[in-house]
């Protein structure tokens, strides 16, 4: 092999090796999965820790304390159920029986919701019935 062959193979080994190191040290900071909570809640000590987005409904309704802004609320799918913990505002469709998906990670038996980490729709509002009858 020549001189500039191996350059050349060095030089391209080293940018390989530099790109998959920022692709890999980028993708695993901001890794999330998307799960239900009866898949989370099948085996919940593989999810322990880890970020996760958990979709289910508003089981009953949600506790609140108006001084610390805490929500304390269950979310459940297929007959599982999770608890939830979070601390902020929650958007205006966020109430029982919501549909809700939250961002946050898993401890024990309980997600702690992280910053902004809730997203809720009403169903009703998507519904056919409830839609003027200009729109459907």
């Amino acid at each position: 092999m020549s001189k500039k062959t191996v350059r050349v193979s060095l030089s391209a080994l080293v940018i390989v090796g530099a790109l998959s190191f920022l692709m890999y040290s980028s993708i695993s900071e901001g890794a999330e999965y998307y799960k239900y909570v009866d898949e989370v809640m099948a085996e919940p000590a593989q999810w322990e820790g880890k970020r996760l987005r958990v979709h289910g409904y508003v089981l009953g309704d949600p506790l609140f304390n108006p001084t610390t802004l805490e929500y304390r609320f269950t979310i459940q799918a297929n007959g599982k159920t999770v608890n939830a913990m979070y601390q902020g505002v929650v958007p205006d469709t966020f109430k029982k029986d919501a549909e809700v998906v939250v961002k946050g990670k898993l401890n024990g038996d309980t997600i702690t919701v992280e910053k902004d980490g809730i997203m809720a729709k009403c169903p009703s509002r998507y519904e056919a019935d409830a839609l003027p009858a200009a729109v459907r």
